[in-house]
């Protein structure tokens, strides 16, 4: 009998399928970019011939590996902004400021991204003032964002450019603080930080400069067996994205990625239509048009989330409300009557109950208005940024709810060092409870918050799969019980992701039918010591079955 033609057979491998959890096959044959067959080398060889035969030599394969929250923009802006992600003290923090102010041209300003002084052993957790950055310079304009993007520090020359000074009031949903004489200290946070963003320029504004770096993180995603990402737009901070971007990339053979991008102003969606939004046609290119980014409240680090009861070391404050429940109803129901998903940020508990009360809401308002509820049920998932801190009541909801819950296990290596101090002991056993949130058949995906942390999937990984920081050491009472295996955590960042956007007939799987998107392991992440995930390195990754990197 004459055997059927492949692009591509890919034989003697362990390649799990993630259909389900001991689902293992050793080939797969793909044709167009998609998988005609998952199944033995026999049977491969017995029913195919191949126009290119790839010997996997008994690696590990998994679907390709995704980020399910991300802002890539900021991830590229932040590269040409000086990085303190990695400073253990104040003074070394200065210090790099320091050496950008030597080279960087008087009254030009200086951005510094990712600090983080809870990591500074020498500021007892305190965030730096204008006083400090005066001392790096006084010549430039100085302006250093918090890894969780919700607070700014500015030097006096700053303030000034910004027009920030006695009797300032920053907007609705902003803070600016003062000194004992008035005069504003430096430490602005939420929509307070935007007055800078207006007035800074975009160090990606040449178009030239802008696609050579994006090419260049793209790049690097896919040598880490990534295949996949949701970024989102902020005009907050003006991090702007925009699909073209992304086309015209993917037009240059530049994009080894499905990109989804979400934006989080409703009249860049309302123009494009909801159906083009979560399916995609072979020919619809690989960069979509994803939904609507809405805001309920701020960051546990920054002390805004907000919080049924107040903080545990600041009981003046229970957090900050960005938007409330009606706020929030108002602007879903507009964006749910398109058909077009919502994406809702909340971190503490009580952000989680508005916006599940406002989900609640905004399903009974389409009823109200006389929608079918089978039509109510065919509208995308409504997805939870972060849900770091829930109740069983608010869980017992979210189970009633069509919800994806999108997660950031990176933040936990993070997060360890000062949550009970914010939460106190009892409130932090409410604290990223994916397990919980698994066994209670919540759907979760795998994200990095980029440039927040690394988007790296395999610390993020090891970090679901052991609760432990990097060198290893437990995080102080974080709930053991809550770890994931490692299939479920693999899954956070594979097989789940296409769920929250309608695509997963398509991709998050290796089956028949399905786009061959995969990552080509150096060691069975599956069998190896919890520890040595943190090694893995991706030899081959591949999307539509075309090779995006080869090590």
């Amino acid at each position: 009998a004459m055997k059927e033609k492949l692009d591509r057979l890919l034989y003697n491998g362990s390649i799990h399928t993630l259909k389900s959890e001991n689902d293992v096959v050793e080939a797969l044959g793909i044709n167009d970019g998609k998988i005609v067959f998952a199944g033995s080398d026999c049977e491969a060889l017995l029913l195919y011939e191949s126009l290119e035969m790839v010997d996997l030599k008994g690696r590990t394969i998994i679907p390709g590996l995704g980020d399910s929250h991300m802002h890539f923009y900021a991830t590229c802006q932040t590269l040409a902004t000086v990085d303190l992600g990695g400073c253990r003290s104040k003074r070394e923090a200065m210090l790099h400021l320091k050496e950008k102010a030597v080279s960087t041209p008087k009254g030009e300003w200086i951005r510094g991204s990712n600090f983080d002084q809870s990591k500074w052993h020498d500021s007892a957790d305190a965030l730096p003032t204008r006083k400090e950055l005066d001392a790096v310079s006084t010549e430039h304009p100085i302006v250093i964002k918090r890894t969780c993007l919700h607070t700014v520090v500015a030097n006096t020359m700053a303030l000034e450019k910004a027009g920030i000074g006695k009797g300032y009031t920053p907007e609705p949903g902003g803070v600016v603080e003062f000194e004992e004489d008035g005069y504003p200290n430096g430490i602005l946070r939420e929509q307070a930080t935007k007055v800078f963003d207006e007035i800074i320029p975009d160090p990606l504004s040449n178009p030239e400069y802008k696609r050579n770096i994006m090419a260049a993180e793209l790049q690097k995603m896919a040598s880490l067996g990534m295949t996949s990402m949701h970024t989102y737009a902020a005009d907050i901070w003006k991090y702007i994205e925009s699909v073209e971007d992304y086309a015209e990339l993917d037009a240059e053979g530049k994009l080894p990625l499905r990109v989804t991008v979400y934006q989080d102003k409703l009249e860049k969606l309302m123009g494009n239509r909801p159906e083009r939004q979560y399916t995609y046609g072979d020919g619809d290119g690989k960069a979509h048009t994803g939904g609507y980014k809405l805001f309920c409240d701020g960051s546990l680090g920054s002390r805004s989330a907000a919080l049924y009861s107040p903080y545990a070391d600041d009981p003046t404050t229970m957090g900050i409300v960005v938007e409330n429940g009606e706020a929030l109803e108002s602007k879903m129901l507009r964006a749910s009557r398109a058909g077009i998903q919502c994406a809702i940020h909340a971190i503490g508990d009580r952000a989680l109950d508005i916006v599940v009360t406002a989900i609640e809401n905004t399903r009974a308002a389409l009823k109200r208005e006389g929608w079918a509820q089978e039509k109510i049920d065919s509208l995308p998932k409504f997805r939870i940024i972060h849900a770091q801190l829930a109740t069983k009541a608010l869980i017992e909801r979210m189970r009633k709810l069509p919800v994806v819950l999108d997660v950031q296990p990176a933040f936990f290596l993070t997060d360890m060092h000062w949550v009970e101090e914010r939460l106190g002991a009892e409130r932090k056993k409410n604290g990223y409870l994916w397990r919980t949130y698994i066994e209670n058949g919540l759907l979760l995906t795998g994200g990095s918050d980029a440039p927040v942390e690394s988007f790296d999937p395999m610390p993020a990984i090891y970090s679901a799969v052991t609760r432990e920081d990097l060198n290893g050491l437990p995080r102080g009472g974080m709930q053991p019980e809550e770890r994931l295996n490692v299939y479920q955590a693999i899954c956070l960042f594979s097989k789940n992701i296409p769920y929250a956007t309608g695509e997963n007939a398509y991709i998050g799987t290796l089956e028949v039918g399905k786009y061959a998107d995969l990552a080509v392991l150096d060691r069975d992440i599956f069998s190896i010591p919890h520890d040595e995930i943190l090694n893995v390195k991706v030899e081959r990754t591949m999307l539509a079955g075309k090779d995006t990197w080869v090590r």
